[in-house]
């Protein structure tokens, strides 16, 4: 099949941003993108997030392309659903949008997560519209990279409205074994990447990352007056379980119980802002030297309705948690207390983590230090190879 090898980059760069009010989204520049639109039967990847300001309101994406007259033939949903409410992992089933009528092809159905030949004949162009969270782990770029691939193979043009990534003035962590590829970590990236979605699929499209080295036909609409330094607060939770920035902070590190007995306080009202396990030995009056003690009682997930002890970490600021960025110190605090050797760890733990040696050293009793030196001259060589894909200032 012939390589679509054409792309459109509205360069957006921006020096010294602070804060988020002066960021002006790609949806919002319509400017740049209804031209390309017009006369085109256009498709929506996007969920609850999608949404811009317009006057003192807020709207969302699909109905901002409808009042301009765009023609909006299907809604592509992922993980959680177009209305962001289904639970991490939750099969969720096409439908129709009310509102609109237009159908909603669900890609976390349970059955595949890839569109079909019938979806992808609907459209022309493909829209990406949703708000990441910059982690190799978070979903929603999985589903934009299955996209990408579909859109390539049939011949589609796929367009990002960029969004800033509220993880991205840093990188951090392992970067991802291929072998260890799934449904969690899909491309050879950190844990954290600090990209946003536009630069990432600029990425994905110039280290030819689609199956069989295919290049799709790509528009990225920059944000304006953003960098990588600018501290951007999210309008809205990208996700049931993170509510607040600080959880957004902290959920590269704390994400990793997923793979371990240890509740991150799913069905509490502090998911990724506490973590136990009902066998947590440490004094009740002080869990850990990382928060205060917490005894709490998860109704979903790991340790489903048994009391568990832990740590508080909802009392920390964001600034802290900034500062302490991507870290295995949670992991190994609870893996001290709980004093379970290698039935500490589940399989899920090297997809989530990315690599084999975290858990052998962590077995051998290795510091976090002489962990994270594994990965460091990785870092450094993968934000070289990501350099030309940047969009704006680091």
């Amino acid at each position: 099949m012939k390589r679509v090898v054409s792309f459109l980059i509205i360069m957006a760069f921006a020096v010294g941003t602070t804060c988020a009010e002066y960021v002006v989204l790609g949806a919002e520049q319509t400017k740049e993108y209804l031209p390309l639109l017009r006369g085109k039967r256009v498709a929506l990847l996007s969920n609850h997030t999608g949404i811009v300001i317009q006057g003192n309101d807020t709207i969302h994406t699909l109905d901002l392309l409808l009042q301009h007259g765009i023609q909006v033939t299907a809604i592509f949903s992922p993980e959680h659903g177009f209305r962001g409410t289904a639970r991490e992992g939750e099969k969720v089933a096409s439908s129709v949008d009310e509102k609109t009528g237009i159908p909603i092809l669900s890609l976390y159905d349970g059955n595949s997560k890839r569109p079909s030949k019938e979806s992808m004949a609907t459209f022309d162009i493909l829209i990406t519209d949703i708000q990441d969270v910059g982690l190799r782990f978070y979903t929603y770029y999985i589903t934009m990279l299955r996209l990408m691939d579909a859109c390539a193979r049939e011949g589609k043009q796929f367009v990002v409205f960029d969004r800033p990534n509220p993880n991205g003035w840093y990188v951090d962590g392992p970067i991802l074994d291929m072998k260890h590829k799934s449904g969690v970590g899909a491309l050879p990236i950190p844990v954290v990447h600090g990209m946003t979605l536009g630069e990432l699929a600029l990425m994905i499209n110039g280290e030819y990352w689609l199956t069989d080295s295919l290049q799709v036909d790509l528009t990225v609409i920059p944000c304006k007056h953003y960098t990588h330094q600018t501290l951007y607060r999210l309008p809205i939770a990208p996700s049931p379980n993170l509510r607040n920035m600080l959880s957004i902070y902290l959920y590269p590190s704390v994400c990793l119980f997923e793979a371990t007995p240890v509740s991150l306080g799913r069905g509490t009202d502090k998911p990724f802002l506490c973590y136990g396990h009902p066998n947590f030995n440490a004094p009740r009056t002080e869990a850990s030297v990382y928060g205060p003690a917490i005894t709490f009682t998860p109704n979903q997930s790991t340790q489903k309705g048994r009391i568990c002890d832990g740590v508080d970490l909802s009392g920390m600021s964001e600034e802290e948690a900034r500062k302490v960025g991507f870290s295995l110190r949670y992991l190994l605090d609870a893996y001290k207390h709980l004093n379970m050797d290698n039935y500490f760890f589940r399989p899920f733990f090297e997809l989530l983590v990315g690599q084999d040696y975290v858990r052998k050293m962590i077995n051998l009793g290795k510091s976090e230090e002489e962990i994270r030196a594994c990965w460091q001259e990785d870092v450094v060589k993968f934000k070289e190879q990501r350099r030309p894909y940047l969009l704006y200032a680091e």
